[in-house]
């Protein structure tokens, strides 16, 4: 694989090579070495310093190794003289670093595939696009076209297009693009695929999306609210367990209820279950909970469905191979192996004690009352970054899920964002209350 790297490059004459991963939060990050370098990078990998980077080290265990992951090498189709590789991080001994999200991921997967389960995923990702005021982001949408709008109202089709085109060309085959309901707002569907793949493709599609837009003159934000009184930015998660040759479907029984195996039901019943306690990865920003309100098509309620949209889970219509079910919470602004790990590990749980959930609820939750909701025992998610926070916190199985490196970093870097926002005295109090205080 490294030779066939290194020759690849020098038959394309790539010149420069992003050596690529994430922090704790999301964050893409980034060192670029010339080609004559990569050779080494390949064998050794490269040397940074882990203290810069959110919640990975702390100023005296700061060296780290960043390795690449051949099997990501990627030459960049809209700019052929620059390829990508993802890289594993490891410490000075040699031993992988546990504060490292693709870690996580990778060993809950191992912990699925020793089981006999293939964790794929198909997220529906979706941004904004805004305009931009003297090289500053605005909060102008780029459009004010609506829900499957096409012409002339949606000028980030261009956008969306070049952005597509280069994943197809990547060999990820993109599903879908078009415009969502807000205006500005734009989603992306990547094709169902093994889930430590398409996490590292969301990484790859976070900078891509960012880079086109601004080559069209506007910004591209994940912020999951960036506007009040208009739908916020979610990033929907179909995901199903197959077989370990990716040939037969886990979820799919076609004598069971709903067409739905005692496998995909637990599954359901694990991720109710611990709904509270991963709503912080999922949800990892004060401002995803401004998202997460009755009124605009995001998930409140912790309840499941086949048809009904307003539930957190719900069971799409297809069967077969095409088993799944589409948790609806998670945001693209966090970091997505994390929120990949922490719900396949709520399924598994959920497979292991064989957690059965409640009853489907297909009316529109929304419109029902508080004693409604309480009687079929229908609770809220958590309604802000602190008391998700507080649920994380008391969690022995999301520290083992994540690990105690992240796990108390991860708390740290996000008890200090919520204190800093709970201190903010915001426009809305200034214009609600000084007038009768």
């Amino acid at each position: 694989m490294q030779e066939e790297i290194l020759k690849n490059v020098r038959e394309k004459r790539v010149k420069y090579i992003h050596l690529q991963f994430m922090d704790i939060l999301g964050q893409v990050k980034s060192v670029m070495i010339p080609n004559i370098m990569l050779e080494k990078a390949l064998s050794e990998g490269i040397v940074f310093d882990g203290s810069s980077i959110a919640g990975y080290a702390t100023i005296d265990e700061s060296d780290m190794r960043a390795v690449p992951d051949a099997n990501t090498f990627q030459i960049m189709p809209d700019d052929p003289k620059t390829a990508t590789i993802i890289c594993d991080t490891y410490l000075p001994n040699g031993k992988r670093f546990e504060g490292d999200p693709r870690y996580v991921l990778q060993r809950i997967l191992k912990k699925a595939e020793d089981k006999g389960f293939r964790f794929v995923t198909g997220p529906e990702f979706e941004f904004f696009l805004f305009k931009m005021n003297d090289g500053k982001p605005s909060l102008e949408p780029n459009d004010y076209g609506g829900y499957f709008d096409f012409g002339p109202v949606d000028k980030g089709e261009e956008v969306r297009k070049e952005i597509v085109g280069i994943f197809a060309d990547m060999g990820y085959k993109p599903e879908a693009t078009h415009h969502e309901v807000a205006p500005g707002q734009h989603e992306i569907d990547l094709r169902y695929g093994y889930a430590l793949t398409i996490a590292d493709r969301i990484l790859t599609l976070k900078a891509m999306i960012k880079r086109v837009a601004l080559k069209h003159g506007l910004y591209a934000t994940f912020m999951p609210k960036p506007i009040f009184g208009i739908n916020g930015t979610g990033m929907h998660v179909h995901q199903s367990l197959l077989t370990l040759d990716f040939e037969g479907n886990k979820f799919y029984d076609p004598n069971g209820k709903w067409q739905l195996s005692d496998i995909a039901l637990h599954y359901i019943g694990g991720l109710l279950k611990h709904a509270d306690e991963t709503t912080a990865i999922l949800n990892s920003w004060v401002n995803s909970y401004k998202r997460l309100v009755p009124g605009y098509e995001a998930p409140v309620y912790i309840s499941w469905a086949n048809l009904n949209r307003s539930a957190l889970i719900r069971v799409p219509a297809g069967r077969g191979i095409k088993t799944r079910i589409e948790l609806r919470n998670p945001d693209p602004a966090g970091n997505p192996y994390l929120q990949f790990a922490v719900m396949l590990a709520a399924g598994l749980d959920g497979i292991e004690k064989k957690i059965e959930p409640p009853e489907p609820v297909e009316q529109n939750i929304y419109a029902m009352s508080p004693d409604e909701r309480r009687e079929k025992g229908i609770k809220s998610l958590p309604e802000s970054l602190g008391e998700a926070l507080h649920h994380l916190s008391r969690s022995e199985f999301m520290k083992n899920i994540l690990g105690e490196h992240i796990f108390n970093h991860f708390l740290h870097v996000k008890r200090r964002e919520w204190e800093d926002y709970r201190a903010q005295v915001t426009q809305w109090e200034i214009d609600n209350l000084l007038p009768i205080l």
